[in-house]
């Protein structure tokens, strides 16, 4: 259960760092003291899976692996397995506040290919005993990884027949030619485990919680797609029948087309959800509370004929509703979940969520639309909720003041009575600070009152998304002692 306070939300990426992305890192545990001295108590994360075509955490590779880009080289220095020569004059990106991804893909994974030959012998058994505990996921990880290195990085459902459909000649085949590459993208997830697990302790050791997220699809390319192809609805050449999205909205004329396949509900339930329980227990190795994206997919979700180019065509689907949320708590006991239940919400939707018992989220960004009255008004809130300025698809609170119409600003400004001496962002920080809501998280951004060019994402584009980091100057001592006195101040 959550119990009053409140947390900021910054995803690894956005870390400082040398080495052109944030990562596991001594910055990453100098934001954990930074947190502490600010009097926080969670630290909200993106998805930290491996990342493909553009960038986005959202469309990971595998619901279970670790993004290797997030292993910290100065720690494999430290740990015998990298020379200082081996990384030194890298060009890794010269931004200091974005990160240049095909740099980091093209330079980074140089340096973690000289890690794995001098260090596979080393960490030997330890690599055994890593594989023993995962693998449920870890096998069809790295085979499906070093597969797709073979066919230049082609989706699976792109490569030849035979490995393509998992026949069994096929998989044996390339188990023993990919030999090499296999234990590769095994002992990169042997690397993230370890210094992610080590970075988690430090983090609860110092009373910071972690707040994890998870997307409730998978990507159509990923080990998961690939490796448990007969719980999606696919057809006999591997390609989605259906795919997911959101209808067309008050933001959207066409709605949202994601493309991620949707799942056969059906068999699932024939299985006591075992693929859905193994990846909340796997999550929960992680993170201690997990942040559900599209919770409202669960009560209906919207899919889309393949093949269609909006999301126009679709149609709500019953989801799988309680029944799975009573296998997960069967088969873990009570677990910490936040379900992200904003977008369209039916009575069912609403009833679904309150059954769970889970917090549902708030944003105050939507809350000052002068046509109607809004649940996102903190004097609408009850106490089972997450209350956030903004979420990584929101624009900053600075950018929401300039961006939006002059109404909604009007309103917000009245409504929060807010101070230019104050700073708008502090005064919507404050906003949610003071609500009855139990949980309060901001975007770092706010906190530093920065504008829309330190966004994290604009949904439904590609490119020049996911790329804000801080610089390690703006951390300082004197914001995270105003954090704290407003923390105090509230209860959190």
């Amino acid at each position: 259960m959550i119990k009053r306070s409140s947390g900021i939300l910054m995803h690894i990426t956005s870390l400082p760092s040398p080495y052109g992305i944030g990562t596991f890192g001594k910055e990453a545990y100098e934001f954990v003291d930074f947190l502490v001295k600010a009097g926080q108590s969670y630290w909200q994360i993106l998805p930290i899976g491996s990342t493909g075509y553009g960038d986005s955490p959202y469309q990971s590779f595998s619901a279970f692996a670790g993004n290797p880009y997030f292993i910290d080289i100065e720690f494999l220095e430290k740990d015998g397995i990298l020379k200082k020569e081996d990384y030194n004059n890298l060009d890794f990106g010269i931004d200091e506040e974005r990160v240049d991804y095909d740099k980091i893909f093209k330079n980074k994974m140089l340096v973690l290919r000289i890690a794995f030959e001098k260090g596979k012998e080393k960490y030997i058994k330890d690599i055994e005993r890593f594989k023993e505990e995962n693998n449920a996921w870890l096998e069809d990880y790295a085979l499906y990884m070093a597969v797709k290195s073979k066919f230049d990085l082609k989706p699976w459902q792109e490569w030849d027949e035979d490995i393509k459909l998992r026949k069994e000649e096929a998989v044996s085949y390339y188990k023993e030619i990919l030999k090499e590459e296999i234990n590769y993208w095994g002992f990169l997830q042997f690397l993230f485990f370890k210094q992610w697990i080590s970075l988690k302790k430090y983090a609860n050791e110092k009373g910071i919680r972690i707040i994890g997220d998870i997307p409730i699809y998978v990507a159509t390319d990923s080990a998961d797609t690939w490796a448990n192809s007969e719980i999606f609805l696919l057809d006999e050449e591997k390609k989605p029948i259906k795919v997911a999205g959101c209808p067309p909205d008050a933001f959207s004329k066409t709605g949202q087309l994601w493309g991620n396949p949707i799942y056969r509900w059906d068999l699932l339930e024939e299985r006591g959800f075992d693929w859905w329980i193994n990846r909340i227990k796997e999550s929960y190795k992680l993170y201690d509370v997990l942040r559900i994206d599209h919770f409202r997919g669960f009560e209906s979700f919207w899919e889309i004929p393949y093949g269609e180019e909006t999301a126009v065509n679709g149609r709500w689907v019953k989801g799988p509703g309680m029944k799975l949320f009573k296998a997960i708590k069967e088969a873990l006991g009570d677990i910490d979940i936040i379900a992200e239940d904003l977008g369209f919400l039916t009575q069912d939707v609403i009833d679904f969520r309150e059954e769970t018992g889970y917090p549902g989220m708030k944003v105050l960004q939507f809350a000052f639309d002068t046509r109607e009255e809004s649940d996102y008004l903190p004097h609408n809130y009850d106490k089972n909720c997450v209350v956030y300025t903004g979420t990584h698809d929101n624009d900053t609170a600075l950018g929401w003041f300039k961006n939006t119409k002059k109404s909604d600003v009007d309103y917000a400004i009245k409504y929060l009575n807010l101070n230019k001496d104050e700073g708008y962002h502090w005064g919507f920080i404050r906003g949610a600070w003071s609500s009855v809501g139990n949980l309060a998280i901001a975007q770092m951004q706010d906190f530093l009152g920065l504008g829309s060019e330190a966004r994290m994402n604009i949904p439904s584009t590609i490119g020049g998304n996911w790329q804000w980091r801080v610089k390690k100057e703006y951390l300082t001592d004197q914001l995270a002692k105003k954090i704290y006195e407003m923390t105090k101040l509230y209860g959190r």
